[in-house]
């Protein structure tokens, strides 16, 4: 990860560290905190994600691989390292990847979008 990445991260990390040992991407509240998140939940909350976003196709999580991967061949990063980034042991899966996406849409989409204009931190503040 890069430094921004990590930024970004750290206040997360910091806010984990005070629940109960367990998954890094956990449940923060309620009764089950710091239990894992189940990946039904986190397809439901990335649904909403989009929906409030104004994504109005069926959107799945494993899109945002496709997307990550498009994002570092736009940025001119080597096949081999998106292809070790991804975790893939055949170079021709990843190279399917990147067939048949309009990467320039994807890529006019994100940096179209406004900057955030809040902390990326805001809402993570743990009451106690």
């Amino acid at each position: 990860m890069d430094r921004w990445a990590w930024e970004r991260l750290d206040p997360w990390l910091e806010i984990r560290r005070e629940l109960p040992i367990g998954a890094v991407l956990c449940v923060i509240h309620g009764p089950t905190a710091g239990r894992r998140w189940e990946a039904s939940a986190a397809r439901k909350q990335l649904h909403h994600a989009a929906a409030a976003a104004g994504i109005r196709r069926r959107f799945a999580p494993h899109q945002l691989r496709h997307a990550h991967a498009v994002e570092m061949a736009h940025e001119g990063v080597p096949l081999v390292v998106i292809q070790r980034q991804l975790g893939h042991a055949n170079l021709g899966i990843t190279s399917v990847y990147l067939q048949d996406i309009d990467s320039s849409e994807i890529i006019r989409t994100v940096h179209g979008r406004p900057s955030p204009t809040i902390s990326a931190t805001a809402g993570l503040q743990m009451t106690r």
